[in-house]
C-alpha cells in the first residue's frame, strides 16, 4: 500500500486558512482516496504548549488545542450571533491569519486560546463551577485529564514558566495533593476549561479519524519516545522519570559532540513494576484515532544515551542500561591509583587560562573558583562541587578577566572538563567515554595499556548488547500486544543486530529511506536492492528531519549521485541519463517515486512535498522552504510548513491525482 506523510498543521483548506485543523483531515482523506493513497501518516498532535516541535510533548495524552476548529465548536454559533465583540474578534482572527506557506505558531495559538476561553464562559461548567453531565462522563473515561488540568492551570498562573521554576510547594506535589487541588471548589472552574477543551478536541479528532477510516484509509500516528521535562507527566509522575539524566545520542560524524535532547530518561524499573501501564495507556489513547503508529527512535527501548543533567553536550553520556568497569578490574589490568586518577579526572594546566588572561595571578584566582591545584604542580582538578559543564558556565569570575575573555575561558575549561578517558559514575564504578580514543589521557598510554583498557571496554560493550536485547524484548513485547494498531519503528542508523531481530519478533515494521538504505558494514557501502528490503518495513523517499528529494538532488550531490548510479535503470526508463543528472525535474521526481514503489516493503509512505514535485506549479521558489524541520535549529521556521495549494485545489487536479494513482498501483 502507498500513503502520504504530512504534519496536520500543514493541511490547507478554505475552512482552515491559518493552520491545519482536525476537520481538515476529512477533505484530505477524500483527496487521498481519489489519488489511490491508502495511508495518511501524521506527526504527533499532542499538546506541546509554547514549544512548536511536535516531539516536545507537554502531555502524553492531551491533544493540541491549536488544531481545534473554533467555528466547529457547538458553542460557537450562538455566541457568534449574539455577541458582536466575539464576532469581531473571530473575524479579525481570520483576517489577520490568512494562508501563508509558514504559519505563526504562537500568535495563532494565543488567539485561539483566547477565543475558546470566551466560548467556554458560555458553558454550564463555567457558569456553575461544576462539570456538566457530558463533561463529567468524559472525564470519568479519561482519568489522566485531572492532573493535566491542574498542571495547565498552574502553568497559566506562572505565565507558562517551567514547573521547575514554580514555588516549591507546586513543583512536586504528589498525586494526593493533585487530587485535592482538582477537587478544590475555588479552582474548579478554571481547571475545567482545560478538560472541556480536551473533550472538544477529542470530538473533532475522533470525527475526522472516523471519516478517514470510512474512506478506506489507514490513519497512522506518531509516538515520540521521550517526554518534555516540562510536561504534565514528568511533573505528576516523577517516579517514572529520571530527572538526573537527559536523553540524547552519542557522538558521530555528523554530531561530534553528540546530541542532548534535554528530555529526562525513563525509570524503566518503576515502569516495569507497574506493568508499563503508563505506556500502555498512551497507546490505548492513541488507538481511539489511529490504525497504526510509529515508535520514534526505537533504539531507545533497547538502550538510551543517558547524559548527566548538568551537561550541555552528550560527550559524557553513557548507555542505559549499561555495565561499568570496577576499580578492582582496572587495578587488576595494571592501572595503579595514580593512573586511574589521570584517566578519570580532568587535569587543567594553569597555562590554558594564562593564554587568555596574560596574567598568572588572575588565572590562578579564576581557577580557584572551579578547581583545586595539585601539590607542587601547575595542574588543577575540578572541585567536587562541579557536577557538569553548566556549573562552569555559571561560575562567577568577579571581574578577574575581561568580558570578551570570560566566555573563551569558560569554553576552554568546559572542553577540559569533557577531556577524560573514563568517567566515575558512582564510587569505584567507571565507564569509558564513547569517544575515549579521542581523549588526551588515552594518547599518553603506552601500547600495552591501550590494549588492556580497550579489552575491558570491548568486553563490557559486547555484554551490554545482551542487556539491551532483553530490555527491548520485555518492553516491546508488552506494548505491542496491548493494542490492535499496526506498529512501526524508526530504526534509522541502527547497527545492532538485535534491533531487527526484536522488531521482527513483535511484527514491528522497519523504516527504509531509499537514499540511506545501504549496507554500511561493507566496503563502498552498496545500496540494498529494492527487492531485498524486508517485507515488514516502510519505504519512504524523505523524512521530516531530512531534506525533500528536490533539495537532496540539487544540494547533496554526492549522496544523490551515488543513488542515481546505483539505480540507473529506473532513471533511464524515464529518460533521465547521466548527462542531465544535475537538473531536478518532474521526471526526476517521478523516477525516484517509481523506484521507491518497486521495493519489497509492505508500505510505501512519502511526504506530501515529494508527491507535489510531480507538478512543477506546486514547487516553491526556494526548495529549503519545503522542508518541515532542520535538526539542531530552534526558530520560527521549523515545524511550520504548509502545503502550497489548498486541498480543494489539489482535489481538482486530475493530472496530479492520476500520476499519484499510477505510483500507488505500482506498490500493491
Amino acid at each position: 500500500m502507498t500513503g502520504v506523510a504530512v504534519p496536520l498543521g500543514a493541511l490547507y483548506t478554505k475552512e482552515c486558512p491559518a493552520i491545519g485543523e482536525f476537520p481538515a483531515l476529512k477533505k484530505f482523506a477524500s483527496l487521498c482516496k481519489s489519488a489511490g493513497l491508502k495511508i495518511i501518516q501524521l506527526l504527533p498532535v499532542n499538546d506541546t504548549g509554547t514549544q512548536v516541535s511536535p516531539y516536545s510533548g507537554l502531555s502524553a495524552f492531551a491533544l493540541h488545542p491549536i488544531y481545534v476548529c473554533v467555528k466547529d465548536l457547538p458553542e460557537f454559533p450562538d455566541l457568534y450571533k449574539s455577541d458582536k465583540n466575539f464576532k469581531n474578534e473571530y473575524d479579525l482572527f481570520l483576517q489577520f491569519h490568512p494562508y501563508k506557506n509558514r504559519y505563526d505558531y504562537q500568535l495563532i495559538l494565543d488567539k485561539k486560546i483566547a477565543l475558546m476561553m470566551r466560548l467556554y464562559q458560555t458553558t454550564e461548567s463555567a457558569k456553575t463551577g461544576k462539570a456538566s453531565a457530558d463533561l463529567a462522563a468524559w472525564i470519568k473515561k479519561n482519568d489522566w485529564v485531572k492532573a493535566y488540568c491542574v498542571y495547565k492551570n498552574l502553568k497559566w498562573k506562572y505565565m507558562q514558566a517551567t514547573w521547575k521554576d514554580w514555588k516549591k510547594e507546586d513543583q512536586v506535589p504528589g498525586m494526593e495533593e493533585i487530587t485535592k487541588r482538582w477537587n478544590s471548589a475555588s479552582l474548579k472552574k478554571d481547571q475545567l476549561f482545560y478538560a472541556w477543551l480536551q473533550m472538544r478536541a477529542h470530538e473533532q479528532f475522533a470525527q475526522a479519524a472516523a471519516a478517514v477510516k470510512k474512506a478506506g484509509i489507514i490513519l497512522k500516528g506518531d509516538m515520540p519516545i521521550m517526554m518534555n521535562e516540562d510536561s504534565a507527566d514528568a511533573w505528576a509522575l516523577p517516579e517514572f522519570f529520571d530527572h538526573t539524566l537527559r536523553a540524547g545520542s552519542p557522538a558521530d560524524a555528523s554530531n561530534p559532540s553528540g546530541q542532548n535532547w534535554g528530555f529526562p530518561t525513563y525509570n524503566w524499573k518503576n515502569l516495569k513494576a507497574e506493568k508499563y501501564s503508563w505506556w500502555k495507556d498512551r497507546l490505548k489513547s492513541a488507538e481511539q484515532y489511529y490504525n497504526a503508529y510509529r515508535l520514534d527512535h526505537i533504539l531507545g527501548f533497547f538502550r538510551i544515551w543517558a547524559i548527566p543533567s548538568k551537561e550541555c553536550t552528550a560527550l559524557l553520556g553513557r548507555s542505559e542500561p549499561g555495565l561499568t568497569i570496577s576499580r578492582d578490574e582496572l587495578l587488576e589490568a595494571g592501572f595503579n591509583e595514580g593512573r586511574i586518577h589521570w584517566l578519570s579526572e580532568p587535569h587543567v594546566p594553569t597555562g590554558d587560562v594564562d593564554y587568555f588572561t596574560w596574567n598568572h595571578d588572575a588565572s590562578t584566582k579564576i581557577l580557584e573558583k572551579v578547581a583545586v591545584k595539585l601539590p607542587g604542580e601547575e595542574l588543577w582538578n575540578f572541585k567536587s562541587s562541579i557536577k557538569g559543564d553548566k556549573d562552569i558556565y555559571e561560575a562567577n569570575f568577579d571581574g578577574l578577566c575581561q568580558k570578551d575573555a570570560e566566555g573563551k575561558i569558560k569554553d576552554a575549561l568546559a572542553k577540559k572538563w569533557r577531556d577524560r578517558t573514563l568517567r566515575e559514575i558512582k564510587k569505584d564504578k567507571f565507564i569509558a567515554l564513547w569517544t575515549y580514543q579521542n581523549t588526551y589521557p588515552w594518547t599518553t598510554l603506552n601500547g600495552e595499556e591501550k590494549s588492556k583498557l580497550q579489552a575491558l571496554v570491548d568486553q563490557k560493550r559486547q555484554k551490554e548488547e545482551g542487556l539491551w536485547k532483553k530490555q527491548a524484548e520485555d518492553i516491546l513485547g508488552e506494548l505491542t500486544k496491548s493494542v490492535q494498531m499496526v506498529p512501526c519503528g524508526e530504526d534509522l542508523g541502527v547497527n545492532l543486530s538485535s534491533v531487527p531481530e526484536v522488531m521482527g519478533q513483535n511484527k514491528i515494521l522497519r523504516l527504509n529511506v531509499v537514499r540511506w538504505s545501504r549496507d554500511w558494514q561493507k566496503d563502498s557501502s552498496p545500496y540494498i536492492q529494492f527487492s531485498d528490503y524486508p517485507s515488514l518495513s516502510v519505504t519512504t523517499t524523505s523524512v521530516h528531519d531530512s531534506s525533500t528529494i528536490r533539495q537532496w538532488w540539487n544540494e547533496e550531490k554526492e549522496s544523490a549521485s551515488a543513488f542515481f548510479k546505483a539505480n540507473g535503470k529506473f532513471f533511464a526508463d524515464n529518460g533521465i541519463y547521466e548527462n542531465n543528472f544535475s537538473e531536478f525535474t518532474e521526471k526526476t521526481a517521478r523516477s525516484i517515486l517509481e523506484a521507491a514503489a518497486s521495493t519489497n516493503s509492505l508500505w510505501a509512505i512519502h511526504p506530501l512535498q515529494d508527491f507535489l514535485y510531480l507538478q512543477k506549479k506546486y514547487w516553491l521558489e526556494d526548495a529549503k522552504d519545503e522542508r518541515v524541520n532542520i535538526p539542531g535549529q530552534v526558530n520560527d521556521f521549523n515545524w511550520t510548513y504548509r502545503m502550497p495549494a489548498s486541498v480543494e485545489e489539489l482535489s481538482e487536479d486530475k493530472a496530479l491525482l492520476d500520476e499519484i494513482k499510477f505510483l500507488a498501483k505500482k506498490h500493491i
